[in-house]
């Protein structure tokens, strides 16, 4: 007869020994705490679907059952996956999301599997991790030198509104993550013979990235950075804030062009929300602090930058994959390139 454990108190423990660091990354790295939420956040679902369901939650060790019970198990797991994804659609989520979980899944029965010499079964293979390509929405260059420059429209803008503004044109020229801008100090801004640089570790992929700072970047360090060294030169804004005052500066600027955003789920596309006709999704409802990045990559793309010059500021290992999608989002760089070629074929 089988012998079956709960699966959540099991859960908890991956959880507890990856905060505690007794479970680590491969190279030896503390797991981040916005991982751990992410573990959390799955677990609460868990929990939710086990109940809402009425559908109990176990794991068998596979190298005690007998070949029927191994089929029984399967179609176990096949069943969870199924009812479990479903709970997921169902509450409104994507593919990416459901997708993230899923994969968080895997890791928790590989972890089971070799930290604990529990014999899993490999039944995580079971567990489609879907993924979708999400448009990625940028400020054209006319858009980005309109913040820039147009001096009559940031005295229009609330203090608040201006300081805003000033981070996302300084996000949207280095590339920067929102979560390094808000760690930048004196430190990281250095003058080199009459030239202005910015030093930085990227917090999320721990790389170093030195980046030429324009006269227009360095008048908006020099606007809010203090005395103190080790203050931030941008002091705090929430994020919920940021987004919510950067989206009323579209609408000020009329970045109000109608877009149609369309979000996958199940592998289907889908429009992300039911727009009327009155009432359309308007380019600046979708700004955020994702585009700060966005925008500066494909920005240096489409200005001319070199791609391997590119991929050295933004952080970008050169088998990134998610770097191609700002290549195939510049359209103008692609086209540009393919005609240079076009220019030597033609020429005899």
């Amino acid at each position: 007869m089988k012998k079956e454990h709960p699966l959540i108190p099991l859960f908890k423990q991956f959880i507890k020994e990856t905060e505690t660091g007794k479970r680590l990354k491969k190279n030896g790295e503390k797991i981040k705490p916005e991982s751990i939420d992410n573990y959390r956040y799955l677990l609460h679902n868990l929990v939710e679907f086990s109940t809402q369901q009425k559908f109990e939650l176990r794991i068998c060790e596979a190298n005690k059952l007998n070949k029927r019970e191994l089929l029984s198990e399967k179609n176990y797991w096949k069943k969870f996956y199924q009812k479990f994804t479903d709970y997921f659609y169902k509450k409104g989520c994507h593919d990416n999301y459901v997708g993230a979980n899923m994969k968080i899944f895997r890791v928790f029965f590989n972890y089971l599997k070799n930290d604990k010499d529990f014999a899993t079964g490999d039944f995580q293979r079971l567990f489609y991790v879907r993924k979708e390509e999400i448009d990625i929405l940028v400020l054209s260059p006319d858009q980005l030198k309109f913040l820039i420059h147009d001096l009559e429209f940031h005295a229009s803008l609330t203090p608040t509104q201006r300081k805003i503004k000033d981070i996302f044109v300084f996000g949207c020229t280095t590339g920067l993550r929102y979560s390094d801008i808000y760690l930048l100090t004196n430190k990281n801004i250095e003058e080199l013979q009459g030239e202005w640089y910015l030093k930085i570790k990227s917090k999320k992929t721990k790389t170093y990235s030195t980046v030429k700072l324009p006269s227009y970047a360095v008048t908006i360090v020099n606007r809010y950075q203090s005395k103190n060294s080790k203050a931030p030169i941008f002091g705090n804004i929430t994020l919920f804030n940021f987004n919510r005052n950067l989206k009323a500066i579209g609408e000020k600027a009329h970045f109000i062009l109608p877009i149609h955003v369309t979000r996958e789920k199940k592998g289907k596309a889908q429009p992300l929300k039911k727009a009327s006709v009155a009432h359309p999704d308007r380019f600046c409802d979708k700004m955020s602090s994702h585009m700060m990045r966005r925008t500066a990559i494909t920005t240096l793309l489409i200005l001319g930058l070199p791609e391997h010059l590119v991929r050295k500021i933004s952080g970008h290992s050169h088998a990134s994959s998610s770097f191609n999608r700002y290549v195939h989002y510049a359209q103008a760089y692609v086209d540009r390139e393919i005609d240079k070629v076009h220019r030597v074929l033609e020429e005899y």
